[in-house]
């Protein structure tokens, strides 16, 4: 019966089941425990059906692998599992923190008070441990539990590990705003100022501590957190400091809480694109509207001639390395590069720039097709230049005869460059 015992699959008696199990009686279990091998006391110490005597006795086996399965056992008594709070073992204690932190939730309110006594103890002995390995699967585990003690949160949220300190600084409801500043004011680590900017609500204060630092991913992150609550006086900090910081620029200006003092501030060095969505917010004043449209029409003006060349010369260097081809073409017209795909047409049909320019303005799409015919585009990018960048509508586009042939001849497209040029 006992080699039976020890053949049968252990998903018969999963840990946490609780089946018994007529063969598995008292006898059987002293029968197994009196046995040398390790196979038989393993599955003893894996078997919730296991005396809780036998379970104590088999805390101190001599092989880490029953000792874990005793350690991950939810059958184990406590006084066993306090025996093993201290194991040489790191595996014997990484499972024993899982397992004491899972069962937490699940412990009835009217528990007597020694057993609870006796689980927090050991919690507080695993948050002590010496390898951060340890402290940080209980951390995990316990991140966003209510049933456990605050001081052990707190230790968790204080360790100098960031694997440990990091998951309850983020998630723990048990954390208050006196401890988020404690850990701020206590120079944590920079992962540690992500975590507590990134958690579900930030305070006004909490979030003052995280500006004040001015570590740029920390400010970056609660500044893109929705659920942090910041003031205009803190904005108007970052603000100040913004101008060299480009993480922030985006993120700032989506704040709702923006003074118009940090608006007209930010507007001075802030991309186009972001000018542009601060002039169309709609908590301004008339004139802080008026200021920003015109700053966004001078922008616009100052850097045009600087992004044609820019996009020109991108065009000439890929052209001189042969890959100016059909892949770089179809990104620059999906992306609205109009004066990279104004030179990468030139450079591939022959064709002036100007009169490049004049054929696309044109939006004929016979005209636009026989540009692209020209510069050696299939017909189905011949399409999208169409769309994209010569903007004709729909229903007068030049569509592929075939799903991919061009639907004029090469005598008809030759003819209508022609007459355009």
């Amino acid at each position: 019966m006992i080699q039976g015992l020890l053949n049968r699959k252990r998903t018969s008696a999963p840990v946490g089941a609780g089946v018994p199990d007529a063969e598995f009686d008292y006898q059987a279990q002293k029968r197994l425990l009196s046995k040398s091998d390790v196979a038989a006391r393993l599955l003893l110490a894996e078997h919730t059906d296991t005396r809780p005597e036998i379970l104590y006795y088999l805390a101190g086996d001599p092989s880490p692998e029953v000792r874990r399965a005793v350690a991950a056992n939810a059958a184990t008594p406590l006084q066993a599992d306090e025996l093993l709070v201290d194991d040489a073992d790191e595996e014997v204690r990484r499972d024993l923190a899982m397992k004491i932190a899972r069962l937490l939730p699940d412990m009835p309110a009217d528990e007597q008070q020694k057993v609870r006594d006796l689980t927090f103890q050991m919690l507080r002995r695993l948050a002590g441990d010496q390898l951060p390995r340890v402290r940080a699967m209980l951390s995990e585990e316990l991140k966003e539990s209510r049933d456990v003690p605050r001081d052990v949160v707190r230790a968790l949220a204080l360790d100098v590990a960031i694997i440990v300190a990091a998951p309850i600084l983020e998630y723990s409801p048990l954390l208050s705003d006196a401890d988020l500043l404690e850990v701020i004011a206590a120079g944590c680590a920079r992962e540690s100022l992500d975590a507590i900017a990134r958690r579900a609500t930030v305070s006004e204060a909490v979030s003052e501590a995280v500006v004040a630092t001015f570590d740029v991913p920390a400010v970056a992150n609660l500044l893109a957190n929705p659920n942090a609550r910041v003031r205009a006086e803190a904005l108007e900090q970052v603000a100040e400091g913004a101008a060299e910081v480009e993480a922030w620029h985006q993120p700032l200006v989506m704040r709702p809480e923006l003074s118009v003092r940090a608006i007209r501030r930010i507007a001075g060095f802030v991309a186009t694109s972001l000018l542009e969505i601060l002039a169309q917010r709609n908590d301004l004043d008339a004139e802080t509207a008026r200021q920003l449209t015109e700053r966004v029409k001078a922008r616009i003006d100052e850097s045009q001639g600087e992004v044609q060349e820019e996009e020109r010369e991108q065009a000439r260097e890929l052209d001189q390395r042969d890959l100016l081809d059909e892949e770089a073409l179809a990104g620059a017209i999906e992306n609205g590069r109009q004066d990279f795909v104004l030179e990468a047409l030139a450079m591939r049909s022959g064709l002036a720039l100007p009169t490049v320019g004049k054929l696309l303005r044109s939006a004929n799409a016979k005209t636009v097709t026989a540009l692209a015919w020209k510069a050696n585009l299939s017909m189905r990018l011949a399409m999208r230049l169409q769309s994209r960048s010569a903007r004709i509508p729909p229903q007068k586009m030049l569509n592929a005869r075939h799903g991919t042939e061009y639907p004029l001849t090469a005598e008809e497209m030759q003819w209508q460059l022609e007459i355009m040029t």
